[in-house]
């Protein structure tokens, strides 16, 4: 079972958990997914919400497959190009998330990078799972 642990002496955190605790179990680590469709051709250029909505959806479908599910993933790192783009968009991308995740928050960090493997993609998504 996996214990989401937010302690009272931190700050109250939004949209992340401070930490998950597992114990056994099996571990999945998930690729960083970037908008591809089922041919490996990136869509959405230039639309963060709808690269962000299919990464996730990417994700879901590795994590599925390997028998898991959205609520076993403890901890997610998102890199994108533009910090700025993306807080822009904060509550759109949120929305998208709860799509997928409902009020489940794993442990997250986001980066900005200078640039992705895929030069149109605004931002990757990878991720660690854990079955209990």
């Amino acid at each position: 079972m996996n214990i989401v642990i937010n302690p009272p002496s931190l700050v109250k955190p939004v949209g992340y958990a401070h930490a998950i605790k597992t114990a056994g179990g099996t571990t999945i680590y998930l690729a960083g997914q970037v908008s591809f469709d089922g041919e490996g051709n990136l869509i959405n250029k230039g639309d963060i919400i709808s690269q962000f909505r299919q990464a996730i959806r990417n994700l879901e479908i590795a994590t599925h497959e390997a028998g898991a599910k959205m609520t076993d993933i403890v901890k997610m790192t998102i890199f994108t190009t533009s910090k700025e783009l993306y807080k822009k968009n904060l509550r759109e991308i949120g929305e998208v998330y709860r799509e997928f995740f409902g009020k489940y928050f794993p442990v997250m960090t986001l980066v900005e990078v200078k640039s992705l493997f895929e030069d149109d993609a605004l931002l990757e998504i990878e991720g660690i799972a854990v079955i209990p």
